[in-house]
């Protein structure tokens, strides 16, 4: 597969590959502070599809399990179509806008889906003892295994948003060419973790980390009441930034040395060189707080399973673009063309 590293802008994009359409952005929001607040909080259509809830164990040694909402096709050919397993971002869930926004495109373009909670989230954190962290490509690994030896499913494809953009990265980097992976996308994925840590603590993008923080330090609270023999409300310390909180609890619960320890053991710049299957990675210029080291930015360029897509201007996992109606989420529909695309060639 050639390079497909390209700014979207910057030429008919339509014309190198059928799945990608330049983006411009809508009037008056080609700021990227803008982008991502409108993203957040910008209406939707009714979400009406039919859901299958089921708790999945992701963890055998202590019990953890996480929440899915699958959406089925019926009929025979259920384990032929593509099936396309989402995860969100951090602190967000099953029912975040662009969760709902995708489940319902892929749907329409005929795949089963599975709408996945991180662990912990979606009013789930009764079904582990455990804190969830951007590590655990394992639970995603888990999830695809679960449902391929449920339904036979023979080609199945990974979106991530932010955080969950690095677990699906890192999985695919850890998997290779396993069955019955086929595709992956990620959208403005945090795969450079230290990066992106530092950038929230920036003047500019505070009001984004203590957002995080303060829901963050709420689900602490909530699991030291549900496990008050694994987690202490006192002598933790201070709080003041998200790598304070990632140096002081997600390391002292979650087996890492300190918060550079856990960076670096958690991000799938790490092994975001082996990744094998098609992989797309939408990353914006403008997102307030996602970073791309240079070495990392290499890595992606150099790998020829990579779609490499980088645009001015989209935020952080907004790309509210000029096309009308529910057309307006530029990311959710390229990522779904692109898994399809991708999708039509694996096991033929």
């Amino acid at each position: 597969m050639p390079d497909q590293s390209l700014n979207s802008g910057s030429l008919a994009a339509s014309d190198l590959f059928p799945w990608l359409q330049g983006f411009a952005p809508r009037r008056w929001l080609s700021n990227g502070h803008l982008q991502t607040i409108v993203g957040n909080y910008l209406p939707r259509p009714r979400f009406t599809l039919d859901s299958t809830a089921e708790t999945v164990e992701v963890d055998p040694s202590d019990g953890s399990r996480v929440m899915c909402y699958g959406h089925w096709h019926r009929g025979h050919d259920l384990r032929l179509r593509l099936t396309v397993i989402l995860v969100h971002g951090l602190e967000g869930s099953s029912e975040s806008r662009y969760m709902l926004g995708l489940a319902a495109r892929a749907w329409n373009a005929g795949c089963n889906v599975v709408r996945m909670n991180m662990r912990n989230c979606g009013d789930t954190d009764a079904l582990t003892p455990t804190l969830y962290h951007s590590a655990l490509s394992n639970d995603v690994g888990a999830i695809v295994d679960h449902y391929r030896e449920r339904f036979g499913l023979q080609r199945v494809g990974l979106v991530g948003y932010s955080m969950g953009g690095n677990l699906v990265l890192k999985l695919a980097g850890e998997w290779g060419r396993r069955e019955p992976l086929c595709g992956v996308a990620a959208v403005c994925p945090a795969v450079d973790l230290a990066a992106g840590a530092d950038a929230l603590h920036e003047p500019a993008n505070r009001i984004y980390e203590w957002h995080f923080l303060r829901r963050l330090m709420k689900r602490y609270r909530r699991k030291a009441e549900l496990f008050p023999a694994i987690y202490t409300k006192t002598g933790i310390g201070p709080v003041r930034s998200l790598r304070d909180f990632d140096d002081k609890i997600v390391a002292r619960y979650c087996g890492f040395k300190n918060a550079d320890d856990y960076y670096y053991r958690a991000a799938a710049a790490r092994v975001i060189d082996r990744i094998a299957v098609p992989s797309l990675i939408l990353h914006a210029l403008d997102d307030p707080f996602i970073r791309l080291t240079p070495e990392t930015r290499a890595k992606i360029i150099a790998n020829p399973s990579i779609s490499f897509i980088e645009t001015d201007h989209g935020g952080h996992c907004a790309y509210l673009g000029v096309q009308p109606g529910d057309e307006i989420h530029w990311a959710e529909a390229t990522v779904i063309r692109y898994l399809l695309e991708h999708s039509r060639s694996h096991g033929s």
